[in-house]
């Protein structure tokens, strides 16, 4: 096969599979089912009332973990009582949607609100939750984005895996034995790095 044909069989093969992903997640219909979402996602350090912590920056999130979220509220095995009414009736396509818009959705708020934990001594904790929390974007990544979240968000889902209340084996055992003072650190280093905004 001569040059030429190797790299039109590559563009029609590359081009075949961003129509294949194209039809996978529809980003509008995503826009459209997430306008029920802007005010708590899109506005900048919006606060839960009770347990008080700042609603999570979704924008730039991993879809594989978006959806999985998603699932887990609609399943009842992540508990909040908003996130649970709002995807009972989610469809997996509209979960799939919805995630491939907050993927794209990257111009929103930076903000970096402080917990006043020890960001250094937090980078060095962090050190082995980087082996899947790396703040891989790419496509087929599966482990959520922590970079830029906010820190008190941090703060509670790592609390939440120590007490069982969120239900994933491996986490529990990376948390288990960790502080208060090395959870609010470990935050605080991963809240201080570029990454995830609030959804535009």
């Amino acid at each position: 096969m001569n040059k030429k044909a190797i790299v039109l069989a590559f563009s029609v093969s590359a081009l075949s599979g961003f129509q294949i992903i194209a039809q996978a997640a529809d980003v509008d219909a995503g826009r459209d089912a997430f306008e029920t979402c802007r005010g708590c996602h899109s506005a900048p350090g919006y606060s839960n009332v009770y347990p008080t912590y700042y609603v999570p920056k979704i924008g730039g999130q991993v879809p594989a973990y978006t959806v999985a979220a998603l699932k887990a509220y609609k399943e009842s095995s992540r508990s909040h009582r908003t996130m649970m009414a709002n995807s009972y009736d989610f469809s997996e396509k509209m979960m799939e949607n919805i995630a491939a818009f907050l993927a794209e959705s990257t111009g929103g708020s930076k903000k970096s609100i402080s917990n006043m934990g020890d960001i250094a001594k937090g980078k060095k904790l962090a050190e082995t939750c980087l082996s899947c929390h790396d703040d891989d974007s790419s496509p087929d990544a599966t482990n959520p984005r922590l970079a830029g979240q906010y820190a008190n968000y941090l703060e509670k889902a790592m609390k939440d895996y120590q007490s069982g209340k969120r239900k994933n084996p491996l986490m529990k055992s990376m948390v288990d034995k960790l502080s208060d003072d090395e959870i609010k650190d470990i935050s605080a280093y991963f809240a201080s790095l570029k990454g995830l905004t609030t959804t535009e």
